[in-house]
């Protein structure tokens, strides 16, 4: 027995010794790796090679993983010990925030969980000064990452998903509705989606972002639903005319921000526009528009765009992906390559751009290739055809005829000229496909199939979800799609969102706090301070007959006139003059007893809405009331383009006219206080406005003042 029993310690001790051999010289992380579940390592987020980051001022907030087993990685914030091994140099608090101490040298920042560590080094040293410069040297502060495999997170996360979870992250649709009613709050049935097809990422449109606290509450539930993956929860949040947040700031569109040539206030509406959509947990916006309207018969740009020039473009559009970007939030130029001088709206057919690639690169791709080298985080594709650029015809399902390819689909456009030539690296989002130019002339599945094919990372709003997810992995089963497209693609967008910090986090900050943030911010008194700098310094006075100013006395009768918007207009100018009458005819016709009181008023101020072709001719209705005012009264008439600043073309002998290129409420203040001379009208044309026999009415540029 006693033999029996030295026999059983023996071996015990043998083990022992094998495992502690072993144990020598391993990592600790790895002696105690049974203390998280699944858990293989901790890394801090900054020494992911594919993450840049400066440190601004003297602080600097460091983020830590946990890199999993199975390959995904999650952001950690509790259980953390932060050290720092020169407190001369720098500190650093319990949530990472660097403080640096402004005493050269260097440290190095130590986070540790228990069982797992990392650390970077930081550098507080002199910058590099010109020769002969003279005065105290300058310091900043510099992060030197570590090297190795570790640190190569998105790498292993490809390797260890399925095809099913690789094809997910291309997925983003759009959960507007909900068996006809509007979603605003997570649903069983959205949120089995978004786990079953493994969802990169889901579009909101205004149905879905009701208010502050409602939002915040949502984007957390769809956060909350994946389960590896940070999903990109996307909107079009460009400002102006296209504004989802219906509690957020309603920011001037880009045309106003091109007739203020302010690249300033560009940047300064961009970071407004991401700071409230980073409150709410919204992570990336499908802006800015980066298409030259040079084409006045747009329907679908007009007012979205900057301007009709392409430098003016690109450096707004820098501008405001500069100040968005600033925020975390991932900005997207649209729509490439250019769908500015096209006459029909992709929503409803097939637009074609003529141009040959000389031309296109000059106007249409010019703004597009400044915003890639300034780092634009992704780019989206237009549904428009280049026959110039791509020849190939396809059969349309619709018609049966031949139809040009739309860059969408092309691989000549999207690989060819987009990679290949112009040297992007970024995320390619296609357009919505469920938009008719798309949805028309091609299957669902063979729309997004062809797409992928063509170089698309994302496809945005595919018809059928189901539908497109099988038909993907059909296709790549059969050879049609090869799997290293798809990891490409998968490899871009993990850049993506690890470069914005759109990781999933093992514990969520408390949804009363997110909540309590974003009421701070979203419609905050500084937005709306920008808001209206925007707007009164987009106001464009292109005709002025003596008539603007105006100083009316107490007893003068102004009237408003319109069939749009005429109440927000009318509103604005009683802010400016008590006796203010507001006319809406019906119809766009007066009645005897409207026109007695037009003919009987001192100023009359007209506004007019147009947003295609028709709508600002002078056939149209509200055009020919503009022209019958001008005849039946001896008044001066004060023409106030609401949208487009083209509205002039249909009444040219105004006796004053202003461009204030949206209709939110902010330009029409901006515009009345013009009119009484309380803003000084500092505004450019963006764009030229036609006039007949190919000479312009108005010039890019003109612009008055007082």
């Amino acid at each position: 027995m006693k033999q029996r029993h030295n026999k059983w310690l023996f071996s015990l001790l043998a083990f022992v010794l094998v495992v502690s051999h072993l144990m020598i010289g391993m990592p600790a992380k790895e002696v105690a790796a049974a203390k998280h579940d699944g858990v293989k390592d901790l890394i801090m987020l900054e020494n992911v090679p594919q993450v840049k980051k400066d440190v601004v001022g003297k602080q600097l907030k460091l983020n830590a993983l946990h890199v999993y087993g199975a390959g995904h990685f999650m952001a950690v914030s509790k259980g953390l010990t932060w050290t720092s091994t020169n407190k001369n140099v720098a500190t650093v608090n319990e949530d990472g925030t660097v403080t640096m101490t402004g005493q050269n040298g260097r440290t190095f920042i130590k986070v540790s969980d228990g069982t797992y560590e990392d650390l970077i080094a930081i550098d507080y040293k002199p910058v590099a000064k010109a020769a002969g410069s003279k005065g105290k040297p300058e310091y900043e502060a510099a992060i030197s990452k570590q090297d190795g495999s570790r640190y190569d997170i998105i790498s292993h996360a490809i390797e260890n998903m399925s095809l099913e979870e690789k094809v997910g992250q291309m997925l983003m649709p759009d959960f507007r509705k909900w068996e006809g009613e509007n979603v605003t709050e997570m649903l069983p049935e959205i949120e089995q989606l978004v786990k079953e097809y493994h969802l990169g990422g889901v579009i909101l449109f205004r149905e879905n972002v009701v208010t502050t606290e409602q939002t915040a509450k949502l984007v957390r539930e769809y956060q909350q639903a994946t389960e590896k993956y940070g999903l990109l929860l996307t909107i079009d949040q460009e400002g102006g005319i296209v504004t989802r947040l219906q509690s957020g700031t309603d920011m001037p569109g880009n045309m106003a921000l091109g007739a203020t040539r302010s690249t300033d206030i560009a940047q300064n509406v961009g970071q407004a526009i991401g700071e409230e959509l980073a409150s709410l947990g919204i992570n990336m916006n499908l802006a800015p528009v980066m298409d030259v309207n040079n084409n006045p018969d747009n329907p679908v740009i007009g007012v979205r765009s900057f301007g009709g020039d392409p430098e003016l473009v690109a450096e707004m559009g820098v501008a405001y992906t500069k100040g968005l970007q600033s925020t975390g939030v991932a900005a997207t130029a649209k729509h490439f390559p250019g769908h500015g001088d096209t006459a029909v709206d992709s929503h409803l057919g097939l637009p074609e751009v003529p141009h040959d690639k000389e031309r296109l690169k000059e106007v249409e791709l010019y703004p597009f290739q400044k915003a890639m080298e300034a780092g634009i985080d992704a780019i989206m594709t237009a549904h428009v055809t280049f026959p110039k650029i791509d020849d190939t015809k396809v059969i349309s399902q619709k018609t049966g005829e031949e139809i040009a390819l739309p860059a969408t689909l092309s691989p000549k456009v999207l690989t060819g000229l987009m990679r290949e030539e112009m040297g992007y690296e970024g995320v390619i989002i296609t357009d919505a496909l469920n938009m008719k130019a798309i949805a028309d002339h091609f299957g669902p599945v063979d729309a997004v199939i062809r797409s992928v094919k063509a170089g698309t990372d994302i496809v945005l709003m595919p018809v059928g979800l189901e539908e497109v997810a099988d038909g993907l992995l059909e296709a790549i089963e059969t050879g049609e799609i090869s799997e290293a497209t798809i990891e490409n693609s998968v490899e871009r967008i993990l850049t993506l969102k690890v470069k914005r910090g759109i990781i999933k986090e093992e514990q969520a900050q408390p949804i009363h706090e997110k909540v309590e943030n974003a009421l701070q911010v979203v419609g905050s008194a500084s937005h709306k301070q920008v808001e209206q700098e925007a707007a009164d310094r987009s106001i464009t006075l292109v005709k002025n007959d003596d008539v603007l100013p105006l100083q009316p006395s107490e007893d003068e009768k102004i009237v408003v006139v319109g069939s749009s918007f005429v109440d927000s207009l009318g509103d604005a100018v009683k802010n400016h003059h008590a006796d203010t009458t507001v006319i809406a005819p019906s119809g766009n016709t007066l009645t005897p007893e409207q026109l007695t009181t037009v003919k009987n008023a001192d100023k009359v101020i007209v506004g007019t809405y147009s947003y295609n072709v028709y709508t600002r001719s002078a056939n149209h209705p509200q055009m020919q009331l503009v022209n019958t005012i001008m005849n039946e009264t001896d008044a001066p008439v004060i023409g106030v383009g609401i949208r487009n600043p083209y509205d002039i073309m249909a009444y040219p002998d105004v006796d004053a006219y202003l461009a204030q290129y949206g209709f939110r409420t902010a330009s029409f203040e901006a515009t009345a206080a013009t009119i009484f001379g309380e803003n000084a009208p500092t505004g450019q044309l963006p764009v030229q406005i036609p006039g007949e026999n190919d000479i312009p009415l108005y010039e890019f540029g003109h612009g008055l003042n007082y």
